[in-house]
Parts: C-alpha cells; sequence; structure tokens
C-alpha cells in the first residue's frame, strides 16, 4: 500500500495548490491498494465535494487565471502551464491577451474566482465564448459551474498520472 506521504506527493496537485484533499483522502481511508483512475478521481472529488464552502472558495482561488499575469511571468505550476499552451493561450495576439485580461478582471471581481474551465481539447476561441457566456451567471450558477470544471481538471490530471484508462 502507498504510504500517506507517497500519496500526498502524487495527487496532492490534482486540485491546484490543495494538497489537503490528497491529505484527507488518504486519513480518511479512501485509498485502496489499487490506484486507478476512476478510485482517485471519486475519493478526491468526495473529499472536494465534503470541504466548507470557504475550503471550496479557496480551491478555486488556487488556480490562476487564464492567460493572466502567472503565465506571462512564468509562475504556473507544470500541470497549468502544459493546458494553457495547448489550447494556445501562450501564442495570444495582443488585442486576445487584452481581452482575456478585461474578461479575467471583470469576472474576478463579479464571482470572487477566477475564471475555471478544463481547456484540454478547447482552443482560445472555445474559451473566449465560455468566457463571455458564463460571466452572465448568476453566482450560484458559476460556483457549480467553476467546481464542477475543477473536478473534470482533476480527472484529466490524473488521468496523465495514472494512463491505465
Amino acid at each position: 500500500m502507498i504510504s500517506r506521504d507517497e500519496f500526498v506527493s502524487r495527487f496532492g496537485g490534482v486540485f491546484e495548490h490543495s494538497p489537503f484533499i490528497a491529505e484527507r483522502t488518504y486519513d480518511d481511508g479512501f485509498v485502496g491498494e489499487k490506484l486507478d483512475v476512476d478510485r482517485v478521481h471519486t475519493a478526491l472529488v468526495a473529499i472536494f465535494r465534503s470541504a466548507s464552502p470557504e475550503e471550496q472558495l479557496g480551491v478555486l482561488r488556487a488556480h490562476p487565471d487564464l492567460a493572466g499575469r502567472l503565465a506571462i511571468a512564468g509562475e504556473l505550476t507544470e500541470d497549468s502551464k502544459k493546458e494553457q499552451a495547448g489550447a494556445g493561450l501562450d501564442r495570444l495576439s495582443i488585442e486576445e491577451h487584452a481581452r482575456f485580461t478585461a474578461l479575467n478582471t471583470a469576472y474576478v471581481e463579479k464571482f470572487g474566482f477566477p475564471f475555471i474551465i478544463a481547456v484540454k481539447g478547447l482552443n482560445k476561441d472555445d474559451i473566449l465564448a465560455a468566457f463571455e457566456k458564463r460571466i452572465d451567471n448568476s453566482r450560484d450558477e458559476e460556483f457549480a459551474t467553476a467546481t464542477a470544471q475543477v473536478e473534470r481538471i482533476a480527472l484529466l490530471r490524473l488521468t496523465a498520472l495514472l494512463p491505465d484508462r
């Protein structure tokens, strides 16, 4: 059986900068002998969903703005860097970057957390369209959408870590 330290080291970053989810997953006995994508994802998501609203908000706030200041400064996590590059967000024109910056600012002001979307399989135009649509949501709708996207991102990251699916 994998040790707690090994489990947290391996899966602590699946939910962006939120190793407490992996720690609680291990501590609550959700980890079995076989570490497959579905089992680990189900366990991590159960802990995420049982976290307090403040903790869930903290997980949302741990995500970087898309094409934002951390990307420009080269300070994204390796996972976020790959995900954003895969969607072409590292190759925006000046105008596109300005649009993302304006949307990021308006979104955070309205909702109190960054716009989150699982970018795998999407391009910058898909992301901008989703951004422009979702900014009109209510806070409750957007909190639910963002948490669902965080869970999807976790699944994609786990699939890369445990490619036995």
